[in-house]
């Protein structure tokens, strides 16, 4: 009888939240908010016409900044319809399967940027290690198969999420507090043991968080040892100068991401709003300024910018 009552408190829609107690100033609050998603769209999708049709742009190193900017778009895009709906139409429901699909989509392509990423730091080394093999080395059947890798990774990880959540009752407030969905939110909502979805999560976390900030580490000592070795100081700091790119781009990526990460699974009531603003920041952030940041410290990249206003 208690296994009947649990199911029929199981409430059939969570509920999204914007900015509480805010809800009057959503309509205010949307309009900047289309406005970057707007920039952020058009910078990443930029990005990947100026790559695909300019030849000059054909180098490991642009290649892997595309895979980042399909990254970047496949998250907004994730993301974006409900929290416009949050925002401009106070479209707060949406239903169990609709959100595990979201978060499932959400994490798999957190977890694929952060292996781009490494990768991109592996980019940087062999660049600075051995420039004259670096496009031998990097060959395109090669980064293609570092792609694949990543997304199948991205993919695996995050697979299993929407199948723990979705064998749990939720009878408890269904409210979240983000204007989307993630796991480790969503599964603090069950009335039931959630040992297993919190130690599989606490092991993803280290395994992609922790174990690609070493590899991006490690990639950066090694970078650094190879520089200082140079006898030129203009030739070190030119060369450490294109590592100031992706340098960016993992700490706009990062930071945010761990923060959320910490306050969701340590915080209490008195963080939420450093939840909330954590959680839009890691979401608007790193794919607004990813490309703006590329754009400016990449000069062939920015010449090829110039020349489209200049015609």
């Amino acid at each position: 009888m208690s296994d009947v009552n649990v199911t029929k408190s199981t409430p059939a829609v969570f509920l999204l939240t914007g900015i509480p107690e805010h809800e009057d100033v959503h309509l205010w609050i949307s309009i900047p908010l289309c406005l970057i998603y707007a920039i952020l769209i058009m910078g990443n999708t930029g990005i990947l016409f100026f790559i695909k049709t300019d030849p000059s742009l054909h180098e490991p190193m642009y290649i892997f900044l595309s895979m980042l900017a399909i990254t970047d778009l496949g998250l907004s895009m994730t993301t974006m319809p409900t929290t416009l709906g949050a925002f401009l139409f106070n479209s707060r429901e949406i239903n169990h399967d609709a959100c595990f699909t979201q978060l499932f989509f959400f994490h798999s392509l957190s977890y694929i940027e952060s292996s781009v990423l490494v990768s991109m730091a592996f980019d940087r080394f062999i660049a600075i290690r051995d420039p004259l093999r670096y496009i031998s080395i990097l060959t395109p059947l090669r980064i293609a198969k570092l792609g694949l890798v990543c997304m199948l990774r991205g993919v695996a990880l995050a697979l299993p999420y929407p199948f723990l959540l979705k064998r749990y009752p939720y009878c408890r407030a269904n409210v979240l507090s983000h204007s989307y969905c993630m796991h480790n939110e969503v599964m603090k909502l069950a009335c039931a043991d959630i040992t297993v979805n919190n130690i599989y999560g606490l092991v993803i976390i280290l395994s992609t968080v922790g174990l690609d900030s070493l590899l991006i580490l490690l990639s950066y000592v090694m970078i650094l040892k190879t520089v200082l070795s140079i006898a030129s100081r203009m030739e070190t700091l030119r060369a450490l100068n294109t590592c100031v790119s992706h340098l960016c781009a993992v700490l706009l990526f990062y930071t945010p991401m761990v923060s959320l990460s910490l306050i969701h699974r340590f915080g209490n009531s008195s963080s939420h709003w450093l939840q909330i603003l954590f959680g839009y920041i890691y979401l608007l952030v790193p794919p607004l300024m990813n490309p703006i940041v590329y754009s400016v410290k990449s000069k062939h990249l920015r010449m090829r910018i110039i020349r489209l206003f200049v015609k």
